[in-house]
C-alpha cells in the first residue's frame, strides 16, 4: 500500500499537537471576543468553498467586514489582533504530540521527503516543536491561496515538492479536510484517531491508515 510512497506530509493543528492543549489556552481570550469568533469560523467556512483566490487574506478581510458591519481595514486590524497576532506567543507554552520530532527524523532518515501543509500559516508555530530542519517543504494554504480541502491545494504542494500527487501520504486529524481532500486530489491519507475512536476501536474506513499514536504511525510506515 505504501511502497510508491515517496514523500510524508503533515497537518499542524490538531495533529502535531492536542487541539486541546490549544484551546484551554485560548479559553478566555475566545470568550472575551465570542462576537468576532463566530463570525471569523463562518468565514472560514465560507472560504473553503471558495476557488482558489490571488489574496485570500484580503478577501477574508472583506467577508469578515460584511458579517462585522465595519470596514475592510478594520477587519484586516481585528484578524491580526485576534488571531495571527497572539498565536505564536501561546504556541511556545502548547507541547507536541510524544514522538513528534523522532517521527520526521526517522522518516528523513528512511529516506523520505517530508513536508507540512497547514491552513493557519506555519510560522506561527515557530520552529514547529523543533521538526522544521528536517522538512523538504513548509506550505501554508492560505498563501497558497485555497484552504482545505482544496484539491488545488495539494496539487500545488506536489507541484512544488516535485513528486506526483500518489507518491505523497498526507497525515491528518480532520476527515473533510485531511482525508477526503488529499484522497480526491489523489493522495493516500494517514488518520490519527480521536479519542473516541480510539476507545470503541472504529478505524476510519476512507482513511489508508489508521493510528493512535506516533510509535504506531512509524511501525506502520517503517515496517
Amino acid at each position: 500500500m505504501l511502497h510508491d510512497v515517496k514523500v510524508i506530509a503533515f497537518d499542524i493543528d490538531g495533529t502535531l499537537y492536542p487541539q486541546m492543549r490549544f484551546n484551554v489556552r485560548i479559553l478566555f481570550h475566545f470568550l472575551t471576543h465570542l462576537k468576532f469568533y463566530f463570525n471569523f469560523w463562518q468565514v472560514r467556512k465560507a472560504l473553503r468553498r471558495c476557488a482558489p483566490l490571488p489574496d485570500l487574506f484580503r478577501y477574508q478581510a472583506i467577508l469578515l467586514s460584511e458579517r462585522l458591519h465595519c470596514t475592510t481595514p478594520e477587519a484586516e486590524k481585528y484578524l491580526q489582533d485576534y488571531v495571527y497576532g497572539p498565536y505564536p506567543e501561546i504556541f511556545k507554552k502548547v507541547k507536541p504530540y510524544k514522538n513528534v520530532k523522532e517521527t520526521f527524523i526517522k522518516l528523513k532518515e528512511a529516506g523520505y521527503k517530508v513536508a507540512i501543509l497547514s491552513d493557519f500559516p506555519p510560522e506561527q508555530k515557530g520552529d514547529i516543536w523543533g521538526v522544521l530542519p528536517y522538512c523538504d517543504g513548509v506550505y501554508g494554504a492560505e498563501h497558497i491561496g485555497a484552504l482545505k480541502p482544496s484539491k488545488y491545494t495539494f496539487g500545488i504542494m506536489a507541484k512544488e515538492l516535485g513528486f506526483p500527487l500518489q507518491n505523497i501520504l498526507y497525515v491528518g486529524n480532520n476527515k473533510k479536510c485531511d482525508v477526503d481532500g488529499p484522497r480526491n486530489a489523489g493522495m493516500k491519507t494517514a488518520y490519527l484517531l480521536p479519542w473516541w475512536r480510539r476507545l470503541l476501536h472504529i478505524p476510519l474506513k476512507e482513511a489508508d491508515i489508521c493510528f493512535k499514536n506516533y510509535r504506531q504511525f512509524m511501525d506502520i510506515v517503517l515496517k
